[in-house]
């Protein structure tokens, strides 16, 4: 068991490395992209490149919850159900060709019905970690005795709340974009496009900010 152990956590620590690696690459393309005096030609394809460097954290993401609840079985904190882990890794699978697809998919109303429904997913996911952090953290959930486990499924969530923010924050940003496109660089299309960006940039840092956190109570086991 302890092979099967050590080699989840190497595969957990790979997830967010490369979650966490990848998304500081966006967070540079996107800074990159913000710079009026390159071209717009030039400007347009450090977004392309943003974007399938960005399915590097969105895959990282979506296979953190299967591994974490396996790791968490391998490890005997918690008796997990082996249905719920096997729940897990399908739900991981359709969240991730949902992901896939939509990105695959190009711009339209296919990738639009599959975010939503990814969306809900999220939310779905969301919710069972908050209680499992929650109902831990307050003495009656499965992973009481270990209450560094309990907060790290509560810093879990919170993730998903600032990641999913940033679906929510950055889609005003394709119809600034296509205006963009469409008529060229200027205060009236620059401007709104700008403020947008800065608000998805608010819920980005807080995700960075958030993986620091679960990394640190992982590693150190504080409480």
């Amino acid at each position: 068991m302890s092979g099967i152990y050590d080699l989840l956590v190497f595969a957990h620590l790979l997830a967010f490395t490369f979650w966490l690696g990848a998304d500081l690459g966006v967070a540079i393309l996107g800074q990159a992209f913000r710079d009026r005096s390159k071209p717009l030609e030039v400007r347009l394809e450090i977004l392309r490149l943003l974007t399938v460097v960005d399915m590097g954290p969105r895959t990282a993401w979506a296979l953190m919850v299967p591994l974490s609840l396996t790791l968490v079985k391998a490890g005997a904190y918690w008796d997990v159900p082996l249905a719920l882990v096997v729940a897990a890794w399908l739900v991981a699978g359709v969240w991730l060709f949902l992901v896939w697809a939509a990105h695959l998919s190009g711009p339209g109303p296919r990738a639009a019905r599959l975010r939503q429904i990814e969306f809900w997913v999220k939310i779905a996911i969301t919710v069972f970690y908050a209680w499992l952090g929650l109902s831990s953290v307050l003495g009656f959930g499965p992973l009481v005795a270990d209450q560094w486990l309990a907060w790290k499924a509560v810093v879990f969530a919170a993730i998903f709340v600032a990641a999913i923010m940033i679906d929510v924050a950055f889609k005003p940003v394709g119809p600034l974009l296509g205006a963009l496109i469409q008529h060229g660089s200027s205060d009236a299309t620059e401007l709104p496009l700008r403020k947008a960006m800065d608000i998805t940039r608010i819920w980005v840092w807080s995700v960075y900010a958030l993986l620091v956190v679960v990394a640190y109570l992982g590693t150190v086991k504080p409480l």
